[in-house]
């Protein structure tokens, strides 16, 4: 069964840190997990709830569950036709996690207009939101090389998580080709440094 569920940022990086896997433990004040049944809803709530609270982002995962397992819990309509959640138990959340097939992947993300992201604490993104980090890892590219790559590498949670902000930053940038240049160069430098994790859609 394939299944979605839309994470903030806290979330995804939680998610990152078990090679893309695992959902992490529900906090006490989550007795339920409600991955959902398509992917406009998880769209929905990503963009209207995740980007209006918190860190202000909302992504848009995807990921299978063995059919068997999955069909061991109901089906809730919570509002249209297509609100359609599975609700797991959080003191279930660990079995659940072990019939994930494959990988966590993500689709796309929703920022809201003040989102500042993971703001790292060295190397040359120190103290710079994501909007000031992209600059930084474009002056980085002109620099000698390897550059970029050191910082990719150090700094990896702020980029696994900003990427599709900078991706979306470009489609209305002035220097389209230098934009994307940049990207594809970040892009290269994190397909070396882990190969076993997409970046961006």
């Amino acid at each position: 069964m394939i299944l979605f569920r839309p994470v903030g940022l806290e979330e995804l990086l939680l998610i990152s840190r078990t090679g893309m896997r695992r959902f992490p433990p529900r906090l006490p004040d989550q007795p339920i997990f409600y991955p959902v049944l398509n992917r406009g809803y998880a769209e929905q709530i990503a963009r209207d709830w995740n980007t209006k609270s918190g860190t202000l982002a909302g992504y848009v995962t995807e990921f299978e569950v063995e059919d068997t397992y999955a069909r061991s819990f109901e089906v809730q309509q919570v509002g249209g036709r297509e609100h359609l959640e599975l609700w797991v138990p959080a003191e279930s959340l660990d079995v659940f996690n072990d019939h994930i097939q494959g990988t966590i992947r993500v689709l796309g993300a929703f920022f809201g207009a003040s989102f500042a992201g993971v703001v790292p604490t060295e190397s040359a993104l120190k103290g710079k939101n994501a909007r000031e980090q992209f600059e930084a890892l474009r002056a980085l590219q002109a620099q000698e090389p390897g550059a970029l790559q050191r910082e990719v590498t150090v700094n990896h949670e702020a980029v696994f998580a900003h990427f599709f902000f900078w991706e979306q930053m470009g489609e209305g940038s002035t220097s389209t080709q230098e934009t994307k240049a940049t990207l594809a160069a970040i892009r290269a430098a994190w397909s070396s440094a882990f190969p076993e994790m997409p970046l961006g859609a």
